[in-house]
């Protein structure tokens, strides 16, 4: 199942940007070893407000359990609000196989 993950980080005021490169490094580190597991499909950069920190981010999970557990093993996940919907084909999606996908439904985790 895929879902398309609205990741929006806020870091607290007064954050020393020693902490912050520190783990915004090992938040890059760690998305390479999701995409090398498939978990983490893709990530775009939508247009952003000054000093808005904001990723789409495609991902690839068995079931919402197993897609939490992703995002909570991510290290920005300490800062940001993610809102998760899942994803069916379309009817009409060129790449699909022809099979139906269930329903679609937004949710907000923290």
């Amino acid at each position: 199942m895929e879902f398309l993950v609205d990741m929006v980080t806020t870091v607290p005021d007064g954050t020393s940007e020693e902490a912050i490169a520190e783990i915004r490094g090992r938040e890059a580190a760690h998305s390479r070893e999701l995409a090398a597991q498939g978990s983490l499909l893709r990530l775009w950069r939508p247009p952003l407000e000054p000093g808005e920190w904001r990723t789409w981010g495609l991902f690839s999970a068995p079931d919402r359990q197993h897609l939490e557990q992703v995002l909570a093993s991510m290290p920005l996940r300490v800062w940001r609000h993610d809102t998760v919907t899942p994803l069916s084909p379309h009817p009409n999606d060129p790449a699909s196989s022809g099979e139906s996908g269930g329903s679609s439904a937004t949710a907000t985790t923290r």
